[in-house]
């Protein structure tokens, strides 16, 4: 049987993994561009003695309509598929490559622990290699709300990376890499293991099918943006902060959540909580969705198979 099953069904080659992976990610981006810039915002804007810039999410998008327009959404969007086409790419096509051989070696899928500890492997490796792309992404979505002769003013994601290491070295490009690593590792965690557990759960009472996959997301995108809010926070304001005389604003991300909790407030480490909700739900139903239906393409016109899924 398992000899069978090692000879018999054709594979997606690795590097087709990579591909259709960062593919997936960077479609499902261009939907949720406009709340990831909502929730880039709402967790910059301090104010300038204590105030809060926006009260809500919906004063957020309200003051950008009015102040910037409806392009103001997309600003950032050359960086954030910059993003996917690293970060995602890493990610999914690690996980796919774990999940293959996990499925190889043992003949079955993997089980909860299995898939959690895959998930910290694979999120840890696309923060890294997609970190560039993310700072970039921070200062471009900021960019609007800083005074004129503060504004960097990036044409595009290439300019910003640049005019980065042109400006101030090589490696500000991985700064926040720490916490970036962190709030990836427990997103992939939250994220690729509970999706496999609650679509497993819902199976019972839902056919396959699309609401499945929304149920199941939906439940998995709310576990992830409470688990790693708090990261994501502290990995925005290091990205976006400005050193000032070669002094900066934060030292760490454990610098960052001790200033937000006294300054700000506790609860204010999930400021943008819903827009964040709001768009990893989306980009997790999305993702999954985009990525199925591309392997599935792949295994009936390239491979000739018919009755094919993704594999996760």
């Amino acid at each position: 049987m398992v000899f069978a099953y090692n000879i018999d069904k054709k594979s997606i080659p690795n590097f087709m993994k990579y591909v259709l992976g960062g593919t997936a990610g960077m479609m499902a981006t261009c939907i949720v561009q406009p709340l990831d810039l909502v929730k880039t915002r709402m967790q910059i804007a301090a104010g300038a003695a204590g105030a809060k810039e926006y009260s809500s999410s919906f004063d957020c998008i309200r003051k950008v309509l009015q102040a910037e327009g409806v392009m103001a959404f997309y600003n950032g969007l050359s960086a954030g598929l910059l993003r996917q086409a690293t970060y995602t790419t890493a990610r999914m096509g690690v996980y796919q490559m774990e999940v293959e051989a996990y499925k190889n070696k043992y003949n079955e899928s993997p089980r909860v622990l299995s898939s959690m500890i895959m998930g910290i492997i694979a999120g840890a490796c696309g923060a890294i290699v997609g970190n560039p792309s993310e700072v970039a992404l921070i200062r471009m979505m900021a960019d609007n709300r800083l005074p004129e002769d503060q504004r960097r003013n990036y044409k595009n994601a290439a300019d910003a990376m640049t005019r980065i290491v042109k400006e101030e070295g090589l490696f500000t490009l991985w700064r926040g890499c720490m916490p970036t690593v962190g709030r990836a590792m427990v997103t992939n965690m939250a994220q690729l293991a509970s999706y496999s557990q609650f679509k497993g759960a819902f199976r019972h009472y839902i056919d396959e099918g699309f609401l499945l996959h929304i149920c199941a997301s939906m439940c998995s995108g709310l576990l992830t943006t409470i688990a790693s809010m708090p990261l994501d926070m502290a990995k925005t304001r290091i990205q976006q902060m400005k050193v000032i005389e070669g002094k900066a604003e934060y030292t760490g991300a454990i610098d960052v959540v001790l200033k937000v909790v006294k300054h700000e407030g506790f609860f204010s480490l999930w400021k943008g909580f819903t827009p964040y909700l709001a768009r990893i739900a989306p980009h997790t139903v999305f993702a999954f969705v985009f990525l199925e239906q591309l392997n599935k393409a792949y295994f009936k016109y390239i491979l000739g198979e018919d009755n094919r899924g993704s594999g996760l």
